[in-house]
């Protein structure tokens, strides 16, 4: 079943997708590299992953299916083993009588579909499927583990019951023993599994009274995973402490250590903290997926002119950009994803950080370590002799650091920096508190962006509603809702009719979308997270503002009159869209 190039480019030329000079260079270069022409194509953005198997398909007659949103039963996916499954992206998806029907990627894989034939004695039919689709079904092996994770804990459990009389827990050495013993790794193992097939972002292991309390944070919120006995205690402190070069025998300070973990195509970090407490010693991990492909402004959920904003500001050399919000927000997160655009080879990228969330190649990464005398400030100083072009100071957190942040922007420099504010309007009174110069802050901050994180609603189950007069009536009391209906008219999401009045029918005719939950999300009703904004560009105008000392209102009135979306605003515009939800809104950004 193999598809020369000749016959790709004479249907591919028929079909008169591809302009005809792109689709000579790309076979020229095929031929030449020998390599497939509808690799060629996808990897010149010429056509999607899903046209080319679909036209994999119809030329070799056969089906062609989609198993991104599918539900397969354990039964079937474990007709084929989960190695076989993994090393040649081959599923089982239906099983009928004597039929078996797999998708794979490869159509030139005869040997491992006549392996799957002679090992299962079935009838196979072959489907083509995209590599998504494959994913999506290969999670289906590790949901399978979560099943298993009661029984590995009780076996884990019985074999520490039997070890705690030779133990004393006291000592460094037997603390060592237990966390290097079989039980402790797999109750430790079997905790960081179940959270990374969770997608959890932390995970929380609290010792109370009589028990230990795990805990996951997904989404931003954070959900009882199980509870331990309370003999396991020592032993899951010592392990984490062990993975992450800690001092086993300290108990009565807080420390801080990380560890990593790579297999195959997997790379994740942990970020551990350990404080002591009460019942014992609670530690937090954060769980950083260094393999996951970076985001963009766009995926994290930045549109329109806002986007348009940052764009043309990143472009400068020098000055400020400014993320604000409260811990937990993204703001790291947006600054790594404006360097990952940045980072190219004609330019040099230093940052200082506390602490450093993500290895990123090509930028150079310093960790703040104030013991040593390491601040934000010393470090920002030294920073500028080392002839960078763009500098990311973690946080702005006193007035020595702001000091140095503004004179490096005022040197030609492009600084990125996050601060703890509740808008962007209300980030330069803040500074202007610290000690800054007005005139100063006006000549150096380029743009000021505001965000908060929402949980994004589940496009399969989410349902459809209006707004009823006691919904709109509560809203009210929160929110300025002729300003967000001002805002949503606008967008353009929705479409209102000129002879509709202005007032409380016009928000009956706008759509919805409340959570539900299902299996695609869990039960939960929401899957992942995207941000909601408000970005502030210094103009001339607002410049002058600054400098003359205006209120954080009359600054975010003039702003707003400049098209400045809020951050409500923009969260009701993505409500509408049916990207999250009212309640959500509610919970981030209502003070």
């Amino acid at each position: 079943m193999r598809i020369e190039n000749g016959q790709f480019f004479k249907f591919i030329q028929d079909s008169g997708m591809i302009k005809i000079k792109d689709l000579e260079e790309a076979f020229s270069e095929a031929q030449k590299n020998n390599k497939k022409l509808g690799d060629i194509l996808l990897q010149k953005k010429l056509i999607s992953e899903i046209e080319l198997r679909k036209i994999y398909a119809y030329m070799l007659g056969i089906p062609f299916v989609d198993l991104t949103k599918e539900i397969i039963s354990q039964e079937v996916l474990q007709i084929i083993p989960e190695l076989i499954a993994k090393k040649y992206k081959i599923v089982a998806f239906e099983k009928s009588g004597r039929e078996l029907k797999i998708a794979m990627l490869n159509p030139e894989d005869i040997q491992t579909v006549d392996f799957i034939r002679k090992k299962t004695g079935l009838k196979i039919i072959t489907c083509l499927a995209s590599e998504e689709s494959i994913e999506n079904v290969l999670k289906y092996y590790e949901k399978s583990l979560k099943a298993e994770f009661g029984e590995i804990i009780d076996e884990s459990l019985t074999e520490i019951r039997e070890d705690e009389d030779e133990i004393d827990a006291g000592t460094e050495k037997d603390l060592e023993k237990m966390a290097q013993g079989l039980p402790i790794i797999k109750v430790v193992d079997t905790l960081i599994k179940h959270a990374i097939l969770q997608s959890a972002s932390d995970i929380h292991i609290e010792p109370e009274e009589k028990r230990v309390q795990v805990r996951y944070r997904i989404d931003g919120i954070l959900h009882d995973a199980m509870v331990l006995p309370k003999q396991t205690q020592p032993g899951i402190v010592a392990r984490i402490k062990v993975l992450s070069n800690l001092k086993l025998d300290e108990h009565r300070i807080p420390q801080d250590g990380r560890f990593k973990i790579e297999k195959e195509d997997l790379k994740i970090s942990f970020r551990v903290s350990v404080l002591p407490i009460f019942d014992g010693e609670k530690i937090v991990m954060r769980i950083l997926n260094e393999s996951s492909k970076g985001l963009t402004l766009e995926q994290m959920g930045l549109t329109g002119r806002g986007l348009e904003i940052i764009h043309r500001h990143i472009k400068k050399p020098n000055g400020m950009i400014l993320v604000t919000g409260p811990t937990g927000s993204g703001k790291t997160t947006t600054l790594y994803t404006i360097m990952d655009i940045l980072n190219t080879s004609e330019v040099n990228i230093s940052t200082i950080e506390d602490p450093i969330e993500y290895r990123m190649p090509r930028i150079n990464q310093t960790q703040v370590y104030p013991k040593v005398g390491l601040t934000f400030s010393s470090g920002l100083r030294a920073l500028l002799r080392q002839d960078p072009d763009i500098i990311m100071v973690g946080e702005i957190r006193d007035n020595e650091t702001m000091e140095m942040a503004i004179h490096s922007a005022m040197t030609g420099h492009l600084v990125l920096s996050t601060l703890h504010t509740n808008s962007a309007a209300g980030t330069l009174p803040r500074l202007i508190d610290m000690g800054a110069e007005p005139f100063l802050l006006s000549s150096t901050i380029n743009v000021i962006m505001a965000q908060r994180l929402v949980r994004r609603l589940c496009p399969e189950c989410r349902k459809e509603y209006f707004l009823n007069a006691d919904e709109l009536n509560s809203l009210k009391a929160n929110y300025d809702m002729g300003g967000i209906l001002e805002a949503i008219k606008k967008s353009g999401v929705v479409k209102m009719k000129k002879e509709e009045k202005e007032g409380d029918d016009e928000w009956k005719k706008i759509k919805f979308f409340k959570a539900v939950g299902c299996e695609q999300c869990g039960n939960e009703g929401y899957h992942s997270r995207l941000g909601i904004y408000e970005v502030l560009e210094v103009d001339d105008e607002i410049e002058r503002m600054i400098s003359q000392k205006a209120t954080e209102e009359e600054i975010e009135t003039k702003a707003k009159e400049k098209g400045m979306l809020t951050m409500v605003e923009d969260g009701f515009i993505k409500a509408t869209e049916g990207a999250t939800s009212v309640e959500e809104l509610l919970r981030v950004t209502r003070e």
